[in-house]
């Protein structure tokens, strides 16, 4: 669903409108807007979903327990985790088929002659926004600059949100979380 698109408009109407009708009703307003964005992250590839939930999941668990560790081995561990698995899907999304075709070059210079399979890795929109938000996050944890959020929702909301989900700017949690509670 592109921003400039009619269904973009009476997407961001309806939304914008149900929100305002839940001013006074904060968890249901959260959960309306974490499926709103997910219902806009999902419009134009359903299963690109995973990958946002995977980043959200595994972030929110490993900063959580990045907080509760007196362990620094511990916290080390978890942070790795962290940032192996979203870089990871971040390069395999946005880098593999650069990569695997520079090699593929490299050998045919050497005379090498390999066949070429091309993947065809879609490359998922706003895959860099939401890795970076959601890395910052853990790492604002384990550098203790903020404290973990208890919350799924509300963390999987400041991940997700849809209105800066594709396009930026990566928002610091310590600038957005706080703000779910005014």
């Amino acid at each position: 669903m592109a921003f400039n698109s009619p269904a973009y408009l009476a997407f961001f109407i309806v939304v914008l409108l149900a929100s305002w009708a839940c001013v006074g009703l904060p968890r249901v307003r959260i959960w309306l807007l974490l499926l709103a964005s997910y219902h806009f992250y999902t419009a134009n590839n359903g299963w690109l979903i995973v990958l946002i939930l995977v980043s959200t999941q595994i972030d929110f668990v490993a900063a959580r327990r990045i907080e509760d560790s007196s362990s620094e081995k511990t916290r080390r561990r978890l942070l790795l985790l962290s940032v192996c698995t979203n870089l990871g899907i971040l390069g395999v999304f946005k880098y593999f088929n650069f990569f695997a075709f520079s090699i593929f070059e490299i050998f045919q210079t050497l005379g090498w002659h390999l066949s070429w399979v091309d993947l065809n890795i879609i490359l998922p929109v706003g895959i860099s926004f939401y890795t970076f938000q959601s890395m910052s996050y853990t790492i604002d944890v384990y550098r203790g600059a903020i404290s973990a959020e208890r919350s799924w929702v509300r963390f999987a909301f400041f991940v997700a949100f849809f209105p800066q989900l594709v396009a930026g700017p990566i928002v610091r949690p310590s600038d957005f979380l706080p703000q779910l509670d005014r």
